[in-house]
């Protein structure tokens, strides 16, 4: 099967195809180390045409004035388009992410649904009609922001790029939208067909390249009216300056460490089956990745055991392979990292209970893989177990009551998500309103809709996504006042 066709080193700035005018950066296949394209960066000059461009169409009549329900029609054709090209857009994203073709044709299929949910919220979202306090009638409306820009992760690229730009362009922005420098290829082919399906081309500009030059340009602009973020926590700081200077609104999907807990009466096949999918999925490159496996401690080498001889068994390969479980990790350099952090775990004495290298493989030799990996040993406060690694790296930690394993699970500055494994869900319902977490999964991991909102709290976010009212996060709220009164206002009279 042949990938989707991305345009020969071509960016859509403001309406255009054109090369971008940065350095060119090479999208590398991490199975085999190939290179899939070379794509040259957007410049400054190009976010601020882009920028010009997306608030001209932004308040051109044509887009500004069109009924809501026609505005849904164009994103409901957004969402047939992503659906036709689901197979070859999979493809495109597994050879640009290194991630399973199942797990991409997930991705696909969410990236259809959060425009399809978003034409349905559109056509049924309601103004509102405050109870009146005098003689006149209050209206609250909600208008367009303008521009909005978008920056997303290279982990998951178009349905992060779906749930921003599909609420943006609900509620009626441009957007510019800056897809990680590693991996822009599918929000390249996601552009395209917002275009082929009638949104009007000026509205999304997609900028690749470094944060540091098109995601600041991006953020500066005197033109863009908020900033949507899902990344690390260190860059999210940084836009939250930029925004907190510039009085905009940011919505941000920063890190987490997210906790998983085993009770004593959890289902073994169901827990373990669930953990592993938390921490290893993705190959552990997910901002709600269960990296913290708390254990009862009078079943914890029970528990132990089975986790590290289930983890062993996970079958690594390409993404294409249908057998794999483990895909290689995004980039080299990536990988390179999780690597390094494994090894700072050992200086700070933990105990490598599978995994914890590269693999000797030959045939895993020229991707960028890396063993699941399993430690113990550590206190909960050493570093391994409060920084993100973001691979597949899960510590394991034991808890003696329930006060124990609250204190500890909530002893990080993240609150992003947390799984809880128990047959009593009066005790899975306590703790998950004990858990400082936006997200909280009982029995299950790793469960989206697109219909229900997404947070995080402490430094795992501001703001929300997903769910009917974040097209209402992409509007300002703007309140009329029309007088019933049969006189003029008395103050005035002389």
């Amino acid at each position: 099967m042949q990938p989707f066709p991305v345009p020969p080193d071509e960016i859509p700035v403001g309406g255009g195809w054109q090369r971008g005018g940065g350095p060119a950066s090479a999208c590398v296949d991490p199975a085999d180390g190939s290179t899939v394209a070379s794509i040259h960066a957007a410049d400054s000059a190009q976010v601020d045409a882009a920028a010009r461009a997306g608030a001209a169409a932004a308040a051109d009549p044509a887009w500004r004035d069109l009924l809501p329900h026609r505005r849904a029609r164009l994103l409901a054709r957004v969402a047939d388009a992503i659906e036709d090209h689901a197979e070859p857009l999979a493809l495109l994203q597994t050879r640009n992410t290194g991630k399973t073709l199942g797990e991409t044709r997930a991705l696909v299929a969410s990236a259809a649904g959060t425009f399809r949910y978003y034409a349905a919220a559109l056509e049924t979202l309601e103004g509102e009609l405050p109870p009146s306090r005098g003689a006149h009638l209050t209206m609250s409306v909600h208008e367009p922001i303008g521009v909005v820009g978008a920056i997303t992760p290279w982990n998951s690229p178009i349905a992060s790029d779906a749930q921003k730009i599909a609420p943006a362009l609900a509620a009626g922005n441009a957007v510019l939208l800056k897809p990680a420098e590693a991996t822009p290829l599918v929000s390249l082919a996601l552009a395209r067909l917002v275009q082929d399906a009638g949104v009007p081309p000026a509205l999304l500009s997609v900028l690749p390249g470094p944060g540091t030059v098109v995601g600041d340009a991006i953020s500066r602009h005197p033109l863009v009216g908020k900033l949507a973020f899902t990344g690390g926590t260190t860059t999210g700081r940084v836009l939250g300056r930029v925004a907190a200077d510039r009085i905009i609104p940011v919505t941000m999907e920063l890190g987490g460490k997210s906790p998983t807990i085993v009770c004593e009466d959890s289902d073994v096949e169901e827990t373990v089956a669930g953990i592993l999918y938390g921490i290893f999925s993705s190959t552990g490159q997910s901002c709600v990745a269960g990296s913290r496996i708390f254990l009862p401690r009078r079943q914890y080498g029970e528990w132990a055991s089975r986790l590290i001889a289930a983890a062993t068994a996970l079958r690594l390969g390409p993404g294409t392979d249908p057998a794999t479980q483990v895909a290689p990790l995004a980039t080299f350099a990536h990988r390179d990292k999780v690597a390094a952090m494994v090894d700072r775990a050992r200086e700070e004495g933990a105990v490598v209970r599978c995994g914890g290298r590269i693999p000797d493989d030959e045939r895993l030799s020229r991707g960028a893989y890396y063993l699941p990996t399993l430690l113990d040993g550590l206190a909960p406060d050493a570093k391994t177990c409060q920084e993100e690694i973001f691979g597949p790296v899960g510590v394991l930690l034991p808890y003696e009551d329930e006060e124990d394993l609250v204190a500890q699970a909530n002893s990080t500055v993240y609150g992003l998500a947390c799984g809880i494994w128990t047959a009593d869900y009066r005790r899975a319902l306590r703790l998950a309103r004990r858990i400082e977490a936006g997200t909280v999964w009982i029995n299950t991991y790793k469960q989206f809709s697109i219909s229900t909102p997404f947070s995080g709290t402490k430094e795992s976010g501001l703001g929300t996504d997903k769910g009917r009212t974040a097209i209402r996060s992409y509007q300002r709220q703007k309140s009329l006042y029309l007088s019933l009164a049969d006189e003029p206002i008395p103050w005035a009279r002389g």
